[in-house]
């Protein structure tokens, strides 16, 4: 069993090293966006310089980026907190892809993907809570802070199994968000034009 857990935390790394954003750019022959905008590689970024479609394309594949690999160790019956370990292995992987130069986005989106898993009534509370945050305030990093911030407990209340690897996940992601609490904090982060 350990050998199948070490074999799909790498899979969920290289998975996660898959950069929607900069492929569908490239394919659509928009600006890169790792080069635009706020430079990074992920879906608010990418509406940022396209559109909704465009966008919501790219925020579905780096969500699948996070449920394929978690969703497969939980049929394979790895234990849940391998699971933490692996979506978080998704996650880096999305951060740092080996692929594109280890450069990549924050990550918020595949660890929405590696959440689901648990249950879409999860799911479900996640994304209301971001975007009623971001309906709120107009900052997605402001909505993607305070959602991982609270799905821990979202999670002890539905699958209190699961609360560990989740705040794995938190940790990690408040803190690939540093730069946006500082620029929050001083008021010059940047907001959405776009209408959620």
């Amino acid at each position: 069993m350990l050998l199948v857990t070490f074999a799909m935390i790498v899979v969920a790394y290289l998975i996660g090293s898959i950069s929607s954003a900069i492929l569908i750019c490239k394919f659509l022959r928009l600006p890169d966006p790792r080069t635009t905008g706020s430079k990074n590689p992920g879906a608010t970024n990418v509406l940022r310089i396209s559109n909704k479609l465009t966008a919501a394309t790219v925020l579905f594949l780096d969500v699948l980026k996070g449920t394929i690999p978690v969703w497969g160790a939980y049929f394979l019956k790895v234990e849940p907190i391998y699971l933490g370990v692996i979506g978080v292995a998704a996650c880096l992987g999305h951060m740092y892809p080996i692929f594109f130069g280890f450069k990549g986005g924050k990550a918020v989106a595949t660890a929405l993907g590696t959440l689901l898993p648990i249950g879409f009534t999860l799911g479900a509370l996640l994304i209301v809570t971001w975007i009623s945050v971001v309906k709120w305030s107009k900052y997605s990093s402001l909505g993607a802070i305070v959602t991982v911030a609270v799905a821990p407990v979202y999670v002890y209340f539905l699958k209190p199994l699961y609360v560990y690897p989740t705040i794995m996940l938190s940790v990690l992601i408040i803190l690939r968000h540093r730069a946006n609490i500082v620029r929050l904090i001083k008021g010059t982060e940047s907001k959405i034009s776009h209408k959620i």
